[in-house]
């Protein structure tokens, strides 16, 4: 888990430094190509192909449109926000995740879970600010936010799609159709792509193939509420990564923000995990 997020890291890092070249939907599209393109041939090697067999369409299309969204917002948004600032917002997703589970699974959210929820949300008015001058740019920080509502979604759906398709299934038809949507999204504003760039784009079809990779092994080998709290290790990732590339540091209140939204996701990750420990089997 630990590999997987920072390899992730380093894939954003890529991805913020492409659209200041190319647009929202172009970088998409250019995502989601580069990792098939490190992924068919594993699939190939290992005879897979049976694996990809698809009983849900209407819900993978449903997660494609959330993908295309989630990663067009992302991109958009991190281009002009520091990686730092992107993954304060980002990293509310559990919070939101909890929340949306209770209209769509009919889930009860016990008292405690919400006033954490609460708590996350106060963590990310301590990053924004918006009693005072605005901080960062309105839009950008919208366009987060969004992201990471269709990511909570997609999160949430691949919970019902998991049961029918197998992971490498999951992972292949959702990048196939974020490529296929943003490519046709992108035709508009299209830029020839630069032969400069070529490194980018290998750089992000394998730190995109092996992030995934790693992610969902580390989530094949323990549960969710053990491995899952490694997943804001991406924050400090994004520390090293401002200073070295960008020459930037976090501000106190991003910093202090930060903490209650992790400080929030993480008490529902361990609340979960001692619910379904004291949950007879």
């Amino acid at each position: 888990m630990l590999a997987g997020v920072l390899i992730f890291s380093i894939m954003d890092a890529l991805l913020k430094e492409l659209s200041t070249r190319y647009g929202a939907f172009q970088v998409s599209f250019i995502r989601s190509l580069s990792s098939l393109t490190f992924m068919v041939p594993i699939l190939a090697w290992g005879g897979a192909w049976r694996e990809l067999k698809v009983t849900q369409w209407s819900w993978l299309l449903v997660r494609g449109v959330l993908g295309i969204t989630m990663l067009a917002s992302f991109v958009y948004g991190v281009r002009t926000l520091t990686l730092s600032q992107t993954y304060s917002l980002y990293l509310t997703a559990p919070l939101l995740m909890t929340a949306l589970s209770i209209p769509i699974f009919k889930e009860r959210v016990r008292a405690r879970r919400w006033v954490a929820i609460l708590a996350g949300l106060c963590g990310v008015l301590l990053i924004l600010r918006p009693w005072e001058e605005p901080a960062y740019e309105v839009l950008p920080s919208v366009a987060v936010l969004l992201a990471t509502l269709c990511y909570s979604l997609s999160a949430l759906t691949v919970r019902s799609l998991s049961r029918t398709q197998t992971r490498i299934a999951l992972v292949f038809w959702y990048l196939l159709l974020i490529g296929v949507g943003s490519a046709v999204l992108a035709t508009r504003d299209w830029m020839p792509l630069q032969r400069s760039d070529w490194w980018l784009f290998a750089g992000v079809g394998l730190t995109g193939t092996l992030g995934q990779l790693w992610i969902t092994a580390a989530f094949s080998y323990a549960p969710p509420a053990v491995v899952g709290p490694f997943e804001y290790t991406a924050l400090l990732w994004a520390f090293a990564i401002d200073r070295l590339v960008w020459s930037t540091l976090p501000s106190a209140h991003l910093i202090l923000g930060a903490l209650v939204v992790i400080g929030a996701g993480t008490f529902i990750i361990e609340d979960e995990r001692r619910m379904a420990v004291d949950t007879p089997p």
